[in-house]
C-alpha cells in the first residue's frame, strides 16, 4: 500500500507523534451500549444484547493512553455497579479518574444500539434523567481542568441542565488556562429536542474551539442540506477566524483540513471492516496524541498530514475488532501496521 502523505517514509511517524507527556482531559458522557448478540437486526428482532463501556469523550480518553499519551475523565455516572464498573474500565486503562463523579440519585445512562440490515444504525437511550446530565459546575475538578494541554468535548453534554453550564464553565477554565480546546460535536439528534435546537446548541460554542473534527453528515445537517464535499461550503459556514485546524472525516476515504494557511486531503487505510463503532473516537484520539506532543503541526503541513494519516491508521485498525474500547490499538500495533505498510 503506498503512503499518502506528502513525503517521508511510513514509520518516521513513530517519531512526529512521539510519546505526548501534555495532558489531554476529556469531558462529557460515558455510558453502558448495549449490543445485539447478532448482527444486521433492529432492536425488537435481537435475540439478547451484549454490554460494552460506551460514551465518546470517554472512548477518546482511552485511545489517547493506549497509544502511550496523558489522559483524563471528568463526568459524571450514577452511583451503581454499572458506574463503577466503567470507573474502573478507565482506570485499568491508565485514564486518570479524579475528575469522575458519582450520583446516588441517578443511574448511569444506558443506550441500546444495533446496526439494520440496511446499514442504518439504531439508537434507544434511557437518560431520564441520568447521572452524566446532572454533573454541576460545583462538581468540576478545576486543578485538573488548569493542568490540561488539550480539553476535548463533545456535544452531548450540551443538551441538558445542570451538566450544560459545567460544561461551558470547563471550556472556560480550559480557555484561560492557556488550553486547546477540541469539539467533536459527535451529533445524536434523538437526545435533542429538535433538529433546530442540535443546531444551534451545536453551533453557538462553535466559536470557542481550537480544533474541530465533524463528518460529512453533520456538515450537512448544520449547514441546512449544504454539499458536504464543497471547500468554499466548509470554508465559508463552517471555518472561523479562531480556529486552528478543521477536519471532516469521510470513513474509510480519509479525511480532509482545513487551516487558516493550507488545506488538503489524506487517504485512508484499507482494512477489512468488522464493527465501525468507535473508529471516529479513536481518530480523534489519533491526531490529539499528536497534537498535545506537537503543536508545530498546526503550522507545519507536511507534519500535519503525518499525524493525520497516524489518526487514520488509529481510526482503520478499531474497525477491524468489534467494539469501541476493546478495539482502540495500541502504539505498537500502529507501529507494526506502519512497518508492513511500508514493506508491500
Amino acid at each position: 500500500m503506498a503512503h499518502p502523505t506528502s513525503s517521508g517514509k511510513s514509520n518516521d511517524l513513530s517519531k512526529d507523534c512521539k510519546e505526548a507527556s501534555s495532558l489531554v482531559v476529556c469531558f462529557g458522557e460515558m455510558l453502558i451500549d448495549f449490543v445485539p448478540t447478532v448482527g444486521g437486526v433492529s432492536l425488537a428482532e435481537a435475540p439478547a444484547f451484549k454490554k460494552a463501556p460506551g460514551g465518546a469523550p470517554a472512548n477518546v480518553a482511552v485511545g489517547i493512553s493506549r497509544l502511550g499519551g496523558s489522559s483524563a475523565f471528568i463526568g459524571k455516572v450514577g452511583a451503581d455497579e454499572f458506574g463503577y464498573m466503567l470507573a474502573d474500565i478507565l482506570k485499568q486503562n491508565n485514564v486518570e479518574t479524579s475528575g469522575m463523579r458519582f450520583d446516588s440519585n441517578a443511574r448511569t445512562a444506558l443506550a441500546f444500539v444495533t446496526l439494520r440490515a440496511d446499514g442504518e444504525r439504531e439508537f434507544l437511550f434511557f437518560r431520564n434523567p441520568s447521572a452524566d446530565m446532572l454533573l454541576q459546575e460545583s462538581e468540576l475538578d478545576k486543578n485538573l481542568l488548569k493542568q490540561a494541554r488539550i480539553f476535548h468535548y463533545g456535544s452531548i453534554s450540551l443538551i441538558d441542565e445542570p451538566c450544560k453550564s459545567a460544561h461551558l464553565a470547563a471550556m472556560r477554565i480550559a480557555k484561560n488556562s492557556g488550553c486547546i480546546l477540541s469539539y467533536d460535536p459527535n451529533l445524536r439528534l434523538a437526545l435533542w429536542p429538535s433538529a433546530d435546537a442540535a443546531r444551534k446548541g451545536i453551533m453557538d460554542v462553535w466559536d470557542e474551539a481550537d480544533v474541530i473534527k465533524i463528518s460529512e453528515d453533520e456538515i450537512t445537517f448544520l449547514t441546512g442540506g449544504d454539499d458536504p464535499y464543497d471547500d468554499n461550503v466548509v470554508l465559508d459556514k463552517l471555518f472561523h477566524p479562531n480556529l486552528k485546524l478543521l477536519i471532516v472525516t469521510e470513513g474509510s476515504q480519509g479525511c480532509r483540513y482545513y487551516t487558516k494557511a493550507f488545506k488538503g486531503r489524506v487517504s485512508g487505510v484499507k482494512v477489512k471492516p468488522v464493527d465501525t463503532t468507535g473508529a471516529g473516537d479513536a481518530f480523534v484520539s489519533g491526531i490529539l496524541y499528536c497534537v498535545a506532543s506537537d503543536q508545530t503541526i498546526f503550522q507545519d503541513e507536511q507534519r500535519l498530514r503525518k499525524s493525520l494519516y497516524f489518526a487514520n491508521v488509529c481510526g482503520a485498525l478499531t474497525v477491524t475488532e468489534r467494539g469501541a474500547i476493546p478495539a482502540l490499538p495500541t502504539k505498537e500495533a500502529i507501529l507494526q501496521f506502519l512497518l508492513e505498510a511500508a514493506v508491500i
